[in-house]
């Protein structure tokens, strides 16, 4: 298990949400393809939502990787990477999707490496380890001494109201 950088695990499980929501349940295939193919025909043309979960969405079912290990290398940071290097470890099947992943490589590289590997995390979840970050391992650790009790006034506080300095 690989580590990867906390906003790619987010965006990986913001991807899984957004997927199961427009699914719906009862599952709703045709709705699904029509929200992916129109997306991937919005970012064919050169356009579509700069948003890393959308562009995301649009590849999921057509992207196919190459190199897995590197993908998960460059999980490791999410705001710089070389987007050409990660664009040449995937490829999208399909006339449309192709034709998609050679605009998004073009017009706009850094968030087509986002979305790339927020799809590899997605697809490839027994791959790398996500941050537990709820709220029973955030207080593991925490034994409370943190905690003050607020019915009861420092001294400092009350020497400030104090007329006679006592």
């Amino acid at each position: 298990m690989r580590k990867v950088h906390p906003e790619f695990a987010y965006q990986a499980r913001e991807l899984e949400g957004q997927i199961e929501g427009i699914l719906g349940d009862p599952p709703d295939q045709k709705n699904y393809q029509r929200m992916v193919d129109a997306l991937v025909g919005e970012y064919a043309q050169g356009g579509g939502i700069e948003d890393v979960n959308m562009l995301a969405f649009a590849l999921v079912d057509h992207i196919a990787f190459s190199d897995p290990k590197g993908l998960l290398a460059e999980a490791e940071d999410y705001e710089f990477g070389d987007a050409a290097r990660v664009l040449s470890m995937a490829s999208c099947k399909g006339d449309e999707a192709a034709k998609m992943y050679a605009a998004i490589a073009e017009s706009m590289p850094d968030l087509a490496r986002q979305a790339v590997i927020t799809a590899f995390l997605h697809k490839n979840p027994r791959r790398w380890d996500d941050d537990d970050q709820s709220l029973d391992q955030l207080s593991r650790n925490d034994d409370g001494d943190d905690v003050e009790d607020e019915d009861v006034a420092s001294d400092d506080f009350a020497q400030m109201f104090d007329k006679d300095g006592d």
